[in-house]
């Protein structure tokens, strides 16, 4: 069994076009999130699978049906912050104050605990890894920021790829990574966002088949806009627009196939995330020294 999730936001929120003015515009913008929302949800009830939502804050308290009807089709509710605001961009109290809104919002509206975190762009860095102790001391049990690659905004080169318990100065907390595979010494990132939808379809099926037969879940990562191929289009630059844009139209098919070829269900239940104890040094190995002096500052 693998790990399925979705990112719920408004695709005029995604982190390539965002800007001061563009952000102060958010609430007079075509709302899409509910119909495309549904659309996963029709998708996931076809093929008899659930997953993980994680939820931003600022889209639960405007449709908090829709967040009630994720729930009650039996899907994980996780957080995705409340205003996706990247953590590279805020101080620790900033991003206490996010992570701790989001998640009060989730749980309001569930009645349940929120266990899972993901940030906004996957930035939690190695400049960022204070936001860890932070969640743990939130109520996070997990997180699912922590990419091991090299990129313009987030990755953190030469962590582990794969599921694991890592400790911070405030105690023990899961990191769930997104999926990623090594080519000719080159870890990328394949689990969903622009090289799901831009690699040839074959090719990628096969890289996630080579994680599968490692023994080692697959975690998936998709957004609702990406089944919205008639979305408005933003202005932004050219790169961000392909990167965006291109094969939205593919992808109900992409995901189904995907579905029909692996078998799914939310991390909570899929991944071993036994209760929390005190770590034993022999077992599991602390931080680097460099990443703790980060992490307590």
């Amino acid at each position: 069994m693998h790990c399925l999730t979705f990112d719920i936001e408004e695709h005029f929120q995604v982190s390539r076009f965002d800007s001061p003015i563009r952000r102060r515009h958010w609430g007079s913008f075509e709302s899409r999130v509910t119909p495309n929302t549904c659309k996963v949800l029709d998708l996931l009830a076809r093929y008899q699978t659930r997953a993980t939502f994680f939820v931003l804050g600022w889209v639960a308290e405007r449709h908090p049906g829709l967040i009630k009807q994720i729930a009650e089709c039996g899907h994980e509710i996780a957080s995705h912050g409340y205003g996706h605001e990247l953590v590279t961009a805020q101080t620790p109290e900033l991003f206490r104050a996010d992570v701790r809104k989001a998640k009060q919002i989730l749980e309001d509206l569930t009645g349940s605990p929120i266990q899972g975190y993901r940030a906004p762009g996957f930035t939690i860095t190695r400049e960022t890894l204070w936001a860890l102790p932070i969640l743990a001391e939130e109520g996070h049990t997990y997180d699912s920021s922590l990419v091991p690659i090299r990129h313009d905004h987030c990755g953190l080169p030469g962590s582990d790829p794969w599921h694991h318990l890592r400790q911070t100065s405030s105690g023990p907390i899961w990191e769930v990574p997104p999926s990623t595979v090594s080519l000719g010494g080159v870890r990328l990132p394949i689990a969903g966002g622009s090289y799901f939808r831009l690699l040839p379809f074959p090719a990628l099926c096969g890289l996630l088949r080579r994680i599968e037969h490692k023994g080692r879940p697959l975690v998936m990562y998709f957004h609702p806009w990406e089944l919205d191929p008639h979305q408005p289009h933003m202005e932004g630059p050219m790169l961000s627009q392909l990167f965006h844009y291109l094969n939205l139209d593919k992808m109900e098919f992409r995901i189904s196939t995907l579905m029909n070829t692996f078998r799914f269900g939310p991390i909570a239940e899929q991944i071993d995330l036994s209760p929390i104890m005190p770590l034993d040094p022999t077992i599991f190995p602390a931080l680097p020294s460099a990443e703790i002096a980060q992490d307590v500052a």
